[in-house]
């Protein structure tokens, strides 16, 4: 075993064995600490030398040796834990000669444990008096560049570890992310709703037009697929008679990696019987002004050079999003009344495609025969979607990119769905579920009859049964947890905030990254 390098891990590998000379184990089973460094840092950062010195607080802690520095026979030392540092003080008379052996053998980034009681010294720091020192762990390898921080982004990615122990600021963003985490908890539970967990691996790839990952179960010797979406099995969940469920589920979709997407990313995904998409639209205007109240202090969010303001959310309708964002230059813009006629959206895109290919501005590209519902949500993506800048309920969606959703009764052509852009990504996806076994099962068989990687090859025949059995009218809808950390924790990439991101393997040539699907289900 030799890693770069090879001269630091060789002469790191000579001290570890010349403390166990000493008779220190070298990877030792256990420390008894009674309190950790951030906790000392917290209560007693504000305690005078005085009131040390008349309490004399004993205390024994672990941690990491983030500074170092020998003066003659005495020495200083900064341990890290718990995101906090602390300064100890260990002279050779007090520890003794085994003790002052073993601190000279120290290397920056081994784990050692301390005994002693608390004290400022002359410049007035913070510090431990060390009565006794315990070697925990020998780091054979540097930390990054003497602790001031990993640059590489690549290796931040690729070894997480160096990056947490470097970036504070990275340590800071999963902290954050956990407590995004709980407060989705915290709000759900006290709402009634039920946490559940659903299946992974699923006979049926299904719950959202995605590519999968497909696995094999030896002993049943059927394929299987990593879950797009636990959208179908939640909402079993509702006929059976869960009337508010929820799932902090993991998703897998074979798919492309950019700064918004990647292959593993983690939902939010709950269910409310006898409620429909408008009174979702409604909780969720809480419910992002709670969380970032909550997690930031204000419902004013600091996101690059903007401020988001998620106490205010505005609401359009597709068709709306399109006429607002339609661009100037491409000369009049279609009506939400054009793009609701027959044929009106596809001649929305042919006037912008003409434009655009003089202009140089982007496609509204589609592959094959698109219906008008189609073309409508191309043109939205096209034009509008990345100028949704403040959080915006995106509402009314067409009834052909939308297979799960119930239809408005009052224009079949739309149906009950909404998402939710915020920083112009789409953050959240909901909408009143489809409930009609027949018409559903038509859906599935028209979606099928599409052909593609992306949709279902099969009909799930048990997901139309549950429905048979009588769903009750239900709202749904999926958060994107990587997202919303990405804008509660101003990261601008989706592996900033995911702790082990997948990577193309070192030394693989990288190629381009394919075009993902987004959202909850469709």
């Amino acid at each position: 075993m030799e890693f770069e390098p090879r001269d630091q891990f060789a002469q790191r590998r000579k001290k570890l064995e010349q403390i166990q000379e000493l008779g220190h184990d070298a990877y030792p089973r256990e420390f008894r600490w009674t309190d950790g460094i951030d906790t000392l840092v917290r209560t007693y950062g504000g305690a005078t030398a005085a009131e040390l010195e008349a309490n004399k607080r004993e205390t024994r802690v672990a941690g990491r040796i983030v500074s170092y520095r020998l003066m003659g026979k005495a020495g200083f030392a900064h341990l890290q834990g718990g995101g906090q540092r602390i300064q100890i003080y260990v002279r050779k008379d007090v520890v003794g000669e085994a003790g002052f052996a073993l601190f000279h053998l120290l290397d920056l980034g081994d784990s050692i444990g301390v005994q002693g009681h608390l004290f400022r010294t002359k410049t007035n720091e913070l510090s431990i008096w060390v009565d006794r020192i315990t070697f925990l762990s020998k780091a054979l390898l540097p930390l990054p560049e003497k602790w001031h921080g990993l640059t590489d982004v690549e290796l931040r990615y690729r070894q997480r570890y160096l990056d947490l122990l470097a970036n504070e600021e990275s340590r800071r963003v999963f902290v954050t992310r956990a407590r995004i985490i709980q407060e989705l908890r915290r709000i759900f539970d006290a709402r009634g709703y039920i946490e559940v967990e659903t299946p992974m691996m699923h006979p049926i790839a299904g719950g959202a037009a995605a590519r999968p990952f497909t696995t094999h179960h030896n002993t049943l010797d059927i394929d299987l697929y990593l879950r797009i979406a636990p959208e179908l099995y939640l909402k079993r969940l509702t006929v059976g008679g869960f009337d508010r469920v929820y799932e902090i589920n993991r998703n897998f979709r074979n798919e492309g990696i950019s700064t918004q997407h990647n292959p593993e990313f983690t939902m939010l995904e709950f269910y409310e019987a006898y409620s429909n998409y408008r009174d979702l639209m409604d909780f969720n205007e809480q419910l992002f002004a709670q969380l970032a109240t909550s997690i930031t202090g204000s419902a004013l969010v600091k996101y690059g050079e903007a401020q988001l303001d998620f106490g205010k959310f505005e609401r359009l309708s597709m068709r709306e999003a399109v006429t607002k964002f339609w661009p100037g230059d491409a000369g009049p813009g279609p009506t939400t009344q054009d793009l609701a006629a027959p044929g009106g959206a596809r001649a929305a895109a042919e006037r912008y495609n003409a434009w655009a290919k003089r202009a140089g501005a982007p496609y509204a590209a589609g592959k094959g025969t698109l219906t008008d519902g189609e073309w409508t949500g191309l043109l939205f993506e096209t034009i509008a979607e990345e100028k949704l800048i403040q959080p915006t309920i995106l509402y009314d969606f067409p009834t052909d990119i939308s297979p799960l959703s119930k239809q408005k009764p009052e224009d079949s052509s739309l149906t009950e769905r909404f998402e939710i852009y915020i920083a112009g990504m789409e953050i959240a996806n909901g909408f009143s579920e489809l409930n009609d076994p027949f018409e559903q099962e038509r859906r599935f068989l028209a979606q099928m009859a599409q052909g593609g990687d992306e949709v279902p090859k099969q009909l799930d025949v048990d997901y139309i049964r549950a429905l048979s059995h009588g769903m009750p009218p239900t709202a749904g809808e999926g958060i994107g947890i990587d997202r919303l950390t990405m804008l509660l924790t101003d990261s601008h990439s989706i592996r900033d905030v995911i702790l082990f991101p997948l990577l193309r393997p070192q030394g693989l040539e990288t190629k381009p990254d394919e075009t993902p699907s987004t959202g909850k289900s469709e």
